[in-house]
C-alpha cells in the first residue's frame, strides 16, 4: 500500500526525471538475480554458439550485456540509455542482446564447447566491470572462446550518445577498418 507520503515523493522524483526517464523507471523490472531486464532481451539456452547463429538468421548482431546485481551504472543503462527511442528501436532492429551475470551461476556454454557457470565464463574473458557489452562477429569459430572472438568491447557505462554510437561502430562493421574514438572523430567531423 503506498502512502500519501510516498506518493508525493515518487512524483516529485518522477518529474524531476522528465517524462521518458519516469516512465522508464516505473517500468524496470528486476529477474531472479535481481538484475535489471528487457522483454526483448534474447531469451536462451545459454549455448552461445546457438545465440550467434539465431542472431545471424534474424539478420542482427549478438552482443553480451554483463551486468551485476546492485550495480548503480547497470541501472543507469536501463533507466537512461534503453528508455530513449532512438537508442531502443535501433538496438531492437539490429542486436540481439543476450544478458548475463558477472556472479551468476547458471551454466553457458562458451563458443569453443567449454561449459562453466556464467562467473567463470566472465572471469574467463576478462569481464571487470559492469555493465560490460562485448559484441560477437557475424559467424563463430568453434575453436575460440568469446574473448578471442569479440569484435569490440564497452567496458563499463558509457552515456547514450557514446553507448548509441558504439552499437552503430559494431553494426556497420567500421571495427574492421578503424578504432572506435577515430570512429568518433569521423563522425564528429562529418
Amino acid at each position: 500500500m503506498i502512502d500519501r507520503r510516498r506518493f508525493t515523493g515518487l512524483t516529485l522524483a518522477a518529474l524531476a526525471m522528465g517524462p521518458v526517464a519516469a516512465a522508464a523507471q516505473t517500468a524496470l523490472k528486476l529477474n531472479e538475480d535481481g538484475l535489471y531486464v528487457e522483454d526483448w532481451f534474447v531469451q536462451s539456452f545459454l549455448n552461445l554458439a546457438d545465440d550467434l547463429t539465431d542472431a545471424g538468421d534474424t539478420g542482427k548482431r549478438l552482443a553480451i550485456l554483463w551486468e551485476l546485481e546492485g550495480c548503480p551504472y547497470c541501472k543507469e543503462t536501463h533507466l537512461v540509455n534503453l528508455a530513449r527511442p532512438d537508442i531502443l528501436a535501433y538496438l531492437q532492429a539490429n542486436f540481439a542482446i543476450l544478458q548475463l551475470n558477472m556472479a551468476g551461476s547458471r551454466l553457458v556454454t562458451d563458443f569453443d564447447g567449454e561449459k562453466m557457470s556464467e562467473h567463470k565464463l566472465a572471469r574467463k574473458w576478462g569481464v571487470r566491470y559492469s555493465p560490460t557489452v562485448m559484441f560477437m562477429p557475424e559467424a563463430a569459430d568453434a575453436t575460440r572462446n568469446g574473448r578471442a572472438l569479440e569484435v569490440a568491447r564497452m567496458p563499463g557505462y558509457f552515456r547514450p550518445p557514446h553507448f548509441f554510437a558504439m552499437f552503430r561502430y559494431v553494426r556497420e562493421n567500421a571495427y574492421r577498418t578503424t578504432d572506435f574514438r577515430s570512429y568518433l572523430r569521423a563522425a564528429r567531423k562529418g
